[in-house]
C-alpha cells in the first residue's frame, strides 16, 4: 500500500442505490478491519458483511487496499466535520462541550472506526501518515489559533490549545480502544447509552473546569 491521502471516490457515483450500497460496504469494511486488521481481512469477508456478491464489492473497490483507504478517509471526514463549532465568534464553553458530545457521540455510534484509526496508528499508519502530518496539522493548527483567541480575549483559562487537541482524542476514543478495560473497571458486559451519557458529561465538566469555563 502507498502512503496516500484518505479521499473517498466520489465521482461519477450517483444514485440512490450506489451510495447505499458504497455506504454498505463502508460499515462492513469498518467492522472487518476493527477485527482482523488490515492484513487478516478479506474481500470475501468485506462482501459477506455488507450482503453483496463479492463481483458487486470489486465493482466499487477493485483492491483490498482501496477499501481500506476509503474506510479511513470516511472516518476522519466524520471526526473533522466537527470542528466545524469552533470558530472565533463562538462561546468557548459551548463549542468545547459541542465538540466533546459529537467525538463521544461518535465513539459511541461508530466505536469500530475508532478502532481501526487507531490499528492504523499503531503501525506507523502507512496510508494516512501524510496526511496527519499535512492536512490534520494544518486544522489543529487553524482550530488551535481559535483558542489561542480566546484565551488572549480573557474568556477562556490559558492552555496548550494543541495539547488540548490531543487531550480531548484521548479522552473520547478511550472508550472505544479500551472498552474491554472500561467494560471491565465498570462491571458491564458492555458500555450502555447511560454510561455513555455519564462518561461525556465527565469528560465535559473536566475539561470545560481545566479551561477555566
Amino acid at each position: 500500500m502507498s502512503a496516500t491521502a484518505p479521499v473517498l471516490r466520489e465521482e461519477g457515483r450517483g444514485g440512490r442505490i450506489r451510495q447505499q450500497q458504497e455506504c454498505a460496504i463502508l460499515h462492513a469494511a469498518e467492522q472487518v478491519f476493527a477485527r482482523a486488521g488490515f492484513q487478516g481481512a478479506t474481500m470475501a469477508e468485506i462482501a459477506l458483511r455488507a450482503g453483496l456478491p463479492k463481483s458487486n464489492l470489486h465493482y466499487y473497490f477493485g483492491t483490498k487496499a482501496e477499501v481500506y483507504r476509503a474506510v479511513l478517509g470516511h472516518i476522519l471526514r466524520l471526526w473533522l466535520a466537527e470542528t466545524d463549532c469552533i470558530t472565533p465568534d463562538a462561546d468557548p464553553r459551548e463549542a468545547l462541550g459541542q465538540y466533546i458530545a459529537a467525538k463521544m457521540r461518535l465513539t459511541a455510534e461508530r466505536p469500530d472506526a475508532s478502532r481501526v484509526f487507531a490499528n492504523e496508528l499503531l503501525h506507523g499508519a502507512p496510508e494516512i501518515g501524510d496526511y496527519l502530518r499535512g492536512e490534520l496539522r494544518a486544522l489543529v493548527a487553524d482550530k488551535a489559533q481559535v483558542i489561542e483567541g480566546w484565551i488572549a480575549e480573557g474568556r477562556m483559562a490559558p492552555v496548550d490549545p494543541v495539547h488540548l487537541f490531543i487531550s480531548l482524542w484521548a479522552l473520547t476514543q478511550t472508550y472505544a480502544d479500551f472498552e474491554t478495560q472500561v467494560c471491565a473497571v465498570l462491571g458491564r458486559p458492555q458500555l450502555s447509552p447511560e454510561d455513555y451519557g455519564r462518561a461525556t458529561a465527565h469528560v465535559q465538566a473536566l475539561v470545560l473546569r481545566g479551561c477555566g469555563l
